[in-house]
């Protein structure tokens, strides 16, 4: 992959992924602590359990990513979809946690580590589809966060992008049209 073209792969994987980062605590700061545990039934998963799975994959996945099978022999997946009695604060700790080993790891790959091989549960991927996987799996879980927190506040909700009915103030503003400026 040619240096340029690597770079930019990388800062856009990573701004990309910082977006999605932001739309999951700005779902949070909406809700209660309370709020952050509610299940819509027995088989379906609250927003604090979708953060203890997504923080317990980032590290499994991105602890020594270029050296080491992703799936790490330590990681409780199973217990990630327990829901735990954890404060705000220390899911809110948990989740850092995860995103720090994330784009720390992310941060320190040369264009040259593209090229590598990594595993992943005993499968060989290359570094940008390793990325791409992640691209997919953390913006799907942080969809079901921000869906959960629309349904649990209702009238209350703040949107997080244009509003129903708000496509046209929306075309008529350029700076609004950069994801990255919308903040």
């Amino acid at each position: 992959m040619h240096q340029e073209s690597a770079t930019g792969f990388l800062e856009t994987a990573t701004n990309r992924l910082r977006y999605y980062k932001s739309l999951a605590e700005k779902t949070f700061s909406q809700l209660t602590d309370e709020e952050l545990h509610y299940s819509p039934g027995p088989e379906s998963n609250s927003i604090a359990v979708i953060v203890q799975h997504m923080a317990g994959n980032m590290l499994s996945r991105w602890t020594d990513f270029l050296t080491t099978d992703g799936e790490k022999p330590w990681r409780q997946r199973d217990a990630e979809f327990e829901d735990q009695p954890l404060t705000r604060t220390a899911l809110l700790a948990l989740w850092e946690k995860g995103w720090d080993c994330f784009l720390s790891t992310l941060a320190s790959l040369s264009p040259q580590d593209l090229t590598r091989t990594v595993t992943i549960r005993e499968e060989g991927l290359s570094v940008v589809d390793a990325i791409n996987r992640q691209l997919a799996h953390y913006p799907y879980h942080i969809g079901q966060i921000v869906f959960l927190g629309r349904m649990i506040r209702g009238q209350q909700w703040q949107n997080l992008s244009i509003p129903k009915g708000g496509s046209e103030a929306y075309n008529q503003s350029p700076g609004l049209k950069d994801p990255a400026k919308k903040q």
